[in-house]
């Protein structure tokens, strides 16, 4: 596979097929090559513009003076014990963002990113830590799909990487408008989560534009104990946003999950359990149960398996279907913004 040399050139990776024929248009090409480039690029993945032959040379050479495809295969990789994959991926504007590719049996899901660290700063998370970035372009967050080794095998996707996807909301949306579209990668919304602490109307936006799953970081059922955890508390607290997701419909396809890690001696008793089978009371949804590895810097710990299984069989009991998600690829940095953050670490320390 032959990539194309990084150029100031705009990426076609990240366009719909829409803006794909204004570009064919601009450039006087046929009528049809925006649909052929839509095809070469989504269903072909191709890596350079030289590769769409079934546009004549003299068009991709116009396509190649102003256009590149904007892919870019990862800069580092680190593989876990258990098939587990961290990739940095490159960005046009030359940071470093994460992707986690994690094959479990006959599925393999891919944890895309779709900011260079993050704003909402919450007290678990390495990502936090980096500070705030940038958001990634359509071309960036797509690249990581386009870009990577096993694309081919994706069952599914999950946004649950660096940054708020709310935060980045067009061009999450646009994303996946275009791994949706029958132009594009043609995938069911089903296999596509989006993941959010709660943003006030970008989260209704996305549940109004978006048939994609929804996964809403709670990791506390009380508004004290999750803004001691996710500041994000203060903007939209957990019971607006349970307020909101009780206007929509999730008996169907569409699934609505809550994310919940467990912090010994902060949200693990069943007093909390009791008070996030209150808050959730009739509302179709699933709880994941998250185990909490260390980062540095934090004095937050992780429960016991005893611990965990007590507070998801409460939950269960008491009507609130309960899984404790496993987890994964804790040999390579498992957490996000771990494999990131030292690789910062290591060109502070050549550049000095």
């Amino acid at each position: 596979m032959v990539y194309e040399m990084a150029t100031d050139k705009t990426p076609l990776l990240g366009m719909t097929l829409e803006e794909l024929k204004k570009v064919a248009q601009s450039l006087g090409l046929p009528a049809f090559a925006g649909g052929q480039m839509a095809r070469w690029l989504y269903v072909r993945h191709v890596t350079a513009i030289d590769e769409m032959t079934d546009i004549s040379i003299a068009n991709r050479q116009k396509l190649s003076a102003c256009y590149e495809v904007g892919c870019r295969p990862p800069s580092a990789c680190q593989r876990s014990v258990d098939g587990t994959v961290k990739y940095l991926f490159p960005t046009a504007d030359g940071k470093q963002v994460e992707t986690v590719y994690i094959p479990d049996g006959d599925r393999a899901t891919l944890c895309v990113s779709s900011q260079v660290g993050c704003k909402m700063n919450c007290l678990f998370c390495q990502t936090g830590k980096q500070g705030y970035e940038g958001s990634l372009t359509t071309a960036d967050i797509l690249n990581q799909i386009h870009s990577l080794p096993e694309r081919d095998t994706l069952t599914n996707i999950v946004y649950m990487g660096q940054g708020e996807p709310m935060d980045n909301l067009d061009n999450v949306l646009r994303s996946t408008e275009i791994l949706t579209a029958s132009y594009g990668y043609a995938w069911s919304p089903k296999r596509i989560t989006v993941s959010s602490v709660g943003l006030r109307r970008k989260l209704q936006r996305f549940l109004d534009e978006s048939e994609c799953h929804i996964a809403i970081s709670l990791h506390a059922p009380n508004p004290a104990i999750r803004e001691r955890l996710m500041p994000a508390e203060r903007g939209m607290g957990m019971e607006e946003i349970v307020s909101l997701l009780r206007q929509y419909d999730f008996s169907h396809q569409r699934r609505l999950s809550f994310e919940y890690i467990v912090f010994e001696g902060v949200n693990d008793s069943l007093v909390h359990a009791k008070e996030v089978v209150r808050l959730l009371r009739g509302l179709e949804c699933r709880i994941n149960l998250i185990r909490f590895h260390s980062i540095p810097g934090v004095e937050l710990k992780g429960v016991d398996d005893a611990r965990m299984e007590a507070f998801r069989d409460y939950l269960t009991h008491h009507g609130v279907f309960t899984t404790i998600r496993a987890s994964r690829g804790q040999d390579i940095y498992a957490a996000c913004g771990l494999l990131s953050t030292a690789e910062k670490i290591k060109a502070i320390r050549h550049e000095t």
